[in-house]
């Protein structure tokens, strides 16, 4: 059991230096991690015999053991063989995109603040162990059960728990620890619960599974949906299942009234709907957004929720935050102007009290400073004013005694601090914020306008207002102190924009994307860097939050697609932003960072949540959280979005085209007088070596060249549009009347036709997806060793054909037999036509393009 402060002192004592690295150590190993117990995973030799529970495998197990049963043992094992190699690549395909989810997921796991060893320090919440401490803010997501030891206007949404949808105001209780846990404990918060006003600081109590949510944590599990994606191809692979069912029982049919052997004739029906079926497309697709999730985590793109990777190119609206994103977030105050009010103290101006108290920068554990980049610019401005020295005395002069923390619908935030017997109040916010608070209007149009200039040239403006009051009143009534203040001056501030977010701009509008800016800041300085990225121009205008509550939502619908800056929006406002984007039919990717901004950053096609400065609450409500904060890193997002889905799309393309040409091939060969082309090891080997590891392969393709040129992809767009259903179709077809045509030939010539037939069915189809690695630029402007992983999987899969046709223990199992020169080479040309008929189709396209 742990060990808790047993009286007011150790409580003191805890809070100053928190716990000591080797105690934690110790209680990580005793309570364990804190963390849910989750659902049981699946150990790996389940997924491994999960691959033969597929209906066709089972339907070709039973194919092995009729074979068997007839004597045809040799069939019988290589069709055995074939499917446990089956199973072994689905498993490997299966498993590399659990691990890849795995890692995703590690990833998105939220870190807290705490404090050990007397440094403060964010960990992952799993770490965390009773008797930590843990400071809280607006935004966080309560990592365990916690009792508050200081707080300041701490508000928490514990709907989570409780199904109360209002925040339940918390106080401090610091004379002594309460380990019993009870959800009516005003001095406790609770994991899984959301802080959404204030900030506090709170000793850990409970972790994992021993706290209020781990005890309902049964409930919470839950099974990841599937994407629209995944669900329509299912939906696909049904239909066409039933459809090639019947094709084989036509064919069986068909095979019975012409005479034939029935058991032949059952397993090469029997075969032929196993190759035929795209029983692998639904799980390549999930393998392909799973890898593309992780290459996205790589680029700095962690993606949340699955779906979001097939939306990404469709998204045809940006609104982005300014700060930071679109800026480098390193604000530095260039030049400050200071009001003709007396100062508050002989040894402080005004203005250095207001910067230098009213903030909650602290130092971090390499000695520098943490914080907001607005605050940081404050503190280092006093910093490089009075020196580290009299920056610490002022902090001990003038101790803040209470405060009212920063919120989007005041827009400001105000300190208390002890200075004797009197009690000195600082107000920090924007300049109109900041006008509300003021006693006096005097010269107050000539700061305005001061102001103004400096917005213009881009600079953020900061105003501060003060004065002195006897004594603090009771907290109810702390709101009250922020009026009849005296202005004391203003600071401009500037955060360049980032070179890469001007040319991510720039490639956003060729891609048909439009970027709009959303910030809190002045219109001036909104328009100032809007104009400098790229984002305004003269067909765009601005409008600021207090213009869009004046007018109508019908107007607003109407105006939405022109606006290209919001200056001093409120939160609820970007909902509403969203909204009318979506009502125009647009698909919206919307940032956001604070716990106001969860509304719109659920709403929106695509949340991005910011990784650096977001909170723990914009990060579970959004579908993307980016890590480095930058705009440019949504871009390639969706650079890599719509690269994923393209070769989604590919693989489509090459499987149901190769699927489509065994039918064909089968089907037709009866009414042209043929005898049946293939046996069922062939169609098994052919199923095996050129489906799925090349169509693995497609799905690492890099982006076409003109992949941010184009248009975004319309959402409901069907897989097959854009020419891809004809392709299948008239390619399908043009593959199997090759294969025809080579049977037909080489009977004629007396050649081993059916090795012939087996060849070029194999060799076409490795034809075929050189072809489909791009759909508009030629093999060899495209480079035939630019895809590594495509060229091996073809290398192996001839060594193999080649050996299937020469090695004598091959012809034996394979039933085939040494081609000639003279037959090879035929084969081989037979082989290339599809890969030619491909490029002749894109050379089509060009030219119809053109004209």
């Amino acid at each position: 059991m742990a060990t808790f402060p047993s009286n007011k002192s150790e409580i003191q004592n805890l809070i100053k230096s928190g716990l000591s690295e080797q105690v934690a150590e110790q209680r990580l190993e005793e309570f364990g991690p804190n963390s849910l117990k989750e659902k049981a995973k699946k150990p790996s030799w389940k997924l491994f015999l999960g691959q033969f529970q597929d209906f066709m495998i089972m339907v070709l197990l039973v194919a092995a053991l009729i074979s068997g049963v007839a004597g045809e043992w040799t069939d019988s094992i290589i069709i055995l063989i074939i499917v446990v190699l089956n199973a072994i690549l689905g498993f490997i395909q299966e498993y590399r995109a659990e691990k890849a989810m795995e890692s995703l997921k590690k990833m998105s796991e939220v870190q807290v603040q705490t404090k050990r060893n007397g440094q403060i320090k964010r960990i992952p919440s799993h770490l965390l162990v009773p008797g930590d401490l843990v400071f809280l803010e607006a935004g966080s997501m309560i990592p365990a059960d916690m009792q508050l030891l200081e707080e300041a206007s701490l508000q928490v949404d514990e709907s989570s728990l409780t199904g109360e949808s209002i925040p339940v105001e918390k106080t401090t209780f610091s004379e002594k620890i309460n380990s019993e846990i009870s959800i009516e404990n005003s001095f406790q918060v609770f994991k899984g619960t959301l802080a959404t006003h204030g900030r506090a600081t709170a000793i850990v109590l409970k972790t994992g599974m021993e706290t209020q949510l781990g005890k309902i944590a049964d409930l919470l599990q839950e099974e990841q949906p599937k994407t629209p994606l995944q669900e329509k191809m299912e939906r696909f692979g049904k239909t066409i299942s039933y459809m090639v069912l019947l094709i084989c029982l036509l064919i069986f049919g068909l095979g019975i009234l012409r005479g034939e052997e029935p058991l032949p004739l059952l397993l090469i029906s029997v075969s032929l709907a196993v190759a035929a079926i795209p029983e692998a497309l639904p799980a390549l697709i999930t393998i392909a957004l799973s890898l593309g999730s992780a290459r996205l985590a790589k680029k700095n793109s962690l993606i949340r929720k699955l779906p979001a990777v097939e939306s990404l190119g469709s998204i045809t609206f940006i609104c982005t935050d300014k700060t930071g994103t679109l800026t480098k977030n390193q604000m530095t105050v260039q030049q400050v102007e200071l009001s003709d009010l007396p100062a508050f103290s002989s040894n402080y101006s005004n203005l250095e009290l207001a910067m230098g108290l009213n903030h909650d920068v602290k130092e971090g554990k390499d000695g520098g400073l943490v914080g907001e980049a607005t605050e940081l610019a404050l503190v280092n401005w006093v910093l490089n004013d009075l020196g580290e020295e009299k920056l610490h005395q002022l902090e001990k002069d003038f101790p803040r005694i209470g405060e009212l923390p920063f919120d989007s619908d005041r827009k400001r935030m105000s300190t208390f601090h002890q200075i004797g017997d009197q009690v000195l109040v600082l107000c920090k916010g924007a300049f109109e914020a900041i006008d509300d608070t003021l006693k006096t209007t005097i010269h107050l149009q000539t700061i305005k306008k001061t102001s103004l200039e400096w917005a213009k040239n881009g600079e953020r403006v900061l105003a501060f207002s003060g004065k002195l009051i006897p004594s603090l009143p009771p907290k109810k009534d702390w709101s009250t102190l922020e009026s009849e203040l005296d202005f004391i001056g203003i600071c401009g501030m500037i955060d360049p924009p980032r070179e890469e977010a001007i040319q991510a701009i720039h490639e956003c509008k060729t891609a048909g994307i439009t970027p709009v800016m959303i910030t809190g800041d002045h219109p001036e300085t909104a328009k100032a860097i809007a104009r400098k990225v790229g984002i305004l121009d003269e067909h765009r205008q601005v409008i600021t939050g207090a213009e869009l509550r004046e007018i109508s939502d019908q107007e607003f619908e109407e105006m939405v697609e022109s606006i290209a800056v919001y200056a001093r929006v409120s939160p609820d406002q970007k909902l509403k932003i969203v909204k009318a984007l979506q009502k125009k039919g647009n698909y919206v990717a919307m940032t956001g960072d604070g716990v106001n901004d969860a509304p719109s950053l659920r709403s929106s096609t695509i949340g991005v949540a910011m990784g650096i400065t977001g909170t723990d609450v914009s990060k579970e409500a959004a579908h993307m959280i980016l890590l480095d904060d930058n705009f440019a890193t949504i871009v390639k997002a969706i650079r890599e979005g719509r690269r994923i889905f393209d070769n989604i799309r590919k693989f489509v393309k090459y499987i149901m085209t190769c699927n489509g040409a065994e039918i064909w091939t089968i089907a037709l060969a009866p009414f042209l007088g043929l005898p049946v082309p293939l046996l069922p090891v062939h169609i098994l080997w052919i199923n095996l070596v050129t489906d799925g590891v090349p169509a693995l392969a497609l799905a690492g393709e890099k982006a076409e060249k003109d992949i941010m040129k184009r248009p975004p992809r319309p959402p409901k767009q069907s897989l097959f549009a854009e020419g891809v259903g004809f392709h299948i179709i008239w390619v399908g077809i043009l593959m199997a009347a090759v294969t025809l045509f080579t049977q037909y030939w080489a009977i004629r010539q007396g050649w081993h036709w059916q090795t012939m037939v087996f060849s070029v069915l194999a060799f076409s189809q490795l034809g075929h997806v050189m072809g489909v690695r791009s759909e508009r630029q030629f093999l060899f402007r495209l480079g035939i060793f630019t895809n590594t992983p495509m060229i091996i999987s073809i290398a192996v899969t001839l060594v193999l054909q080649l050996a299937v046709i020469y090695l004598p223990p091959m012809n034996e199992i394979f039933h085939t037999s040494p081609l000639s020169f003279a037959e090879l080479g035929f084969s081989t040309a037979m082989g290339l036509v599809v890969f030619h008929a491909v490029e002749f189709e894109k050379w089509i396209k060009k030219m119809v393009k053109k004209s």
